[in-house]
């Protein structure tokens, strides 16, 4: 029987053919590519809550996944849009006061500001101020239908990553086949310990973004209890939880501590509740780049073993390039890409494709301390009286 086989130069041909299609779909879709990764971000942050519950409960797949999606889902979806109507009437009174402010800024900048024997004259500030508001408050019919389209556009994307979530999460055992079959069938063991080995990476960044995320709850709850802010306990953990979520996150969390400040105040602070807000807003910028530069440099290089001050830059680098997005997911990226690398080094040279010692190169290290186990077990051979 002639065999129907393509050959060896058009399988190549093909195959390059088909990578550079997907190359320029990405880059073509950049934007829905962007979503999906947002998407794929969010399912591997909760899935591990899939797990724990299959585990526990003997339940399907299928089942873990709709209880854990859903939860979260009303965790993050249906909590604000429940407190929103409780705290509508505050809401208007701040944007009354808000507006009464800029009104006031804009009068007191017209006038001359008297310093000793010197005038100052802002009034070429005060007129620019006040074009400013009136733009802000009274936009034109275009623009009104521009913010309603892009606002249209968003809860789109919304929907998109929210039922990509879902799809994640329930398909991803599958899908890992799938990618995987993609390889011919000799290196399907290799791809088997190649995707063991990224999945050591990413734990790895989620046990240090869980570190993460405490150290910010707590530095937070401090800060808001010494400026005095109502509800810092809450605020804190928020930001804490907030630091998981790309790009929207960070500015809920300043939001949220903003809003509190312009509605009750400090307890302390001598101020009106606007500049506290102002004070809450300055002190949450300070100390969110302070995590976004140092301290996630710090945590993410013990985390995943790497240098700390390449994963400073690589993070400068990603902020500049992708903004909070980009610096959330460059750290794993860049050690995955590091696993990846290795493997084709090994073998392009011809040597074994895993070297033995780089198996745990992203396991969590053995602690210098004993554990509670390891104490029994010495109180046990120990006599009491030598203890």
């Amino acid at each position: 029987m002639k065999s129907n086989q393509w050959s060896l130069s058009f399988r190549y041909v093909v195959a390059a053919v088909i990578f550079v299609a997907v190359i320029a779909l990405l880059i073509y879709a950049r934007e829905a590519t962007k979503m999906l990764v947002i998407a794929a971000f969010a399912a591997y942050l909760i899935s591990p809550a899939v797990t724990m519950l299959m585990h526990s409960t003997k339940l399907s797949r299928t089942a873990a996944v709709n209880i854990v999606y859903f939860s979260a889902l009303i965790v993050l979806v249906g909590v604000p849009a429940i407190l929103t109507p409780i705290f509508f009437d505050e809401i208007k009174i701040v944007a009354s006061d808000l507006l009464d402010l800029s009104k006031q800024i804009s009068v007191a900048l017209i006038q001359p500001v008297q310093v000793g024997g010197m005038v100052f004259h802002f009034e070429q500030l005060g007129e620019s101020f006040g074009h400013f508001q009136e733009s802000m408050l009274t936009p034109l019919p275009e623009e009104a239908l521009a913010l309603l389209e892009t606002t249209s556009v968003n809860v789109l994307w919304f929907l998109v990553i929210l039922v990509s979530v879902h799809l994640f999460m329930s398909e991803w055992p599958r899908m890992r086949e799938w990618m995987i079959e993609l390889a011919p069938e000799p290196y399907h063991q290799d791809m088997h310990e190649l995707y063991k080995r990224l999945r050591n990476v990413w734990m790895a960044y989620l046990r240090g973004q869980i570190v993460l995320m405490v150290v910010v709850g707590v530095v937070f709850t401090v800060a808001w209890l010494i400026l005095g802010i109502p509800g810092a306990l809450v605020l804190g953990v928020l930001a804490g939880l907030f630091t998981l979520i790309p790009d929207v996150g960070p500015f809920l969390a300043a939001g949220l501590a903003m809003g509190v400040a312009l509605l009750e105040g400090s307890s302390w602070i001598p101020l009106s509740n606007f500049w506290v807000a102002g004070i809450v807003g300055l002190t949450y910028l300070v100390l969110i780049n302070l995590k976004n530069f140092f301290l996630r440099p710090i945590i993410m290089g013990r985390s995943l073993h790497m240098n700390e001050g390449l994963i400073f830059i690589s993070i400068m680098i990603a902020t500049i390039l992708e903004g909070i997005m980009g610096a959330l997911l460059i750290v794993p990226l860049l050690a995955s890409v590091v696993v990846i690398m290795e493997y084709l080094r090994r073998r392009v040279l011809g040597l074994s494709p895993f070297a033995a010692e780089d198996d745990k190169q992203f396991v969590t290290p053995p602690e210098k301390i004993k554990t509670r186990r390891q104490l029994k077990i010495y109180k046990k051979e120990v006599p009491k009286q030598d203890l």
